[in-house]
């Protein structure tokens, strides 16, 4: 059985990822999607296609293709010399960086999908009763979208607490500072240690199993609520 010193870490800096990475992709997540839903451009789909290949590219292509550009010679490594550092690389922020675009998708469609589901008639209603734009979004849109919004928020953080390939490429394996739960039971295989990885993993299959049921008694609360 691994001790408390080898679960707690990895387990706080996982939750502080994964929270980090829902609030941002919340604020940034949301008016793309809007957009997404409401645009009638031509680059829609395109647009829309580049939001959703995290679902399709394998994570050591994307995590790759991050560590060229946080690294040394890339853009991260023109940033972090501002305070110093050589690459923004193998550090939290760029743990995060990575988790963003690895989980945008994840926030996105949900979203997409019960923005395109608003009743037209309903905001042309509030527009009517003097509602201005933000308002309208905020007290309107996002309560008939309720539904998508949990969704979103709820597989988000799921999916960035299970990442491994991009968290690894990126991040690598540096207690306290890049090790995450998934990197951790990575280690605990890689030095034998089948008890650690075993409880590891069995918290795992347990936080999915939640996950997964808490998105369907919602999606079906909320779809009450709002059909």
């Amino acid at each position: 059985m691994p001790s408390w010193a080898d679960i707690a870490s990895p387990v706080t800096l996982t939750l502080a990822l994964a929270a980090a990475t829902t609030l941002v992709l919340l604020l940034v997540g949301t008016p793309i999607a809007w957009w997404l839903a409401r645009t009638r451009t031509a680059w829609r789909e395109p647009i829309a296609a580049l939001v959703a290949m995290p679902l399709v590219l394998p994570p050591t292509v994307i995590g790759f293709y991050l560590l060229l550009a946080l690294g040394p010679n890339g853009p991260g490594g023109a940033l972090a010399s501002l305070w110093g550092a050589r690459t923004l690389a193998f550090s939290f922020l760029g743990l995060l960086i990575g988790s963003l675009f690895y989980s945008l998708p994840f926030m996105v469609q949900p979203l997409r999908v019960a923005f395109e589901g608003l009743d037209q008639d309903t905001l042309d209603a509030a527009a009517t009763l003097g509602a201005g734009r933000v308002q309208t979004f905020l007290r309107v849109v996002l309560g008939a979208s309720a539904s998508g919004l949990v969704t979103g928020l709820i597989l988000t953080f799921a999916h960035t607490v299970g990442e491994f390939g991009v968290v690894l490429m990126i991040g690598g394996n540096i207690p306290g500072a890049t090790k995450v739960l998934s990197i951790s039971i990575y280690d605990f295989v890689e030095r034998g240690e089948w008890a650690g990885a075993h409880w590891l993993s069995a918290g795992m299959v347990v936080f999915a199993f939640v996950v997964v049921t808490a998105t369907m008694l919602l999606d079906r609360r909320f779809g009450r609520l709002t059909g």
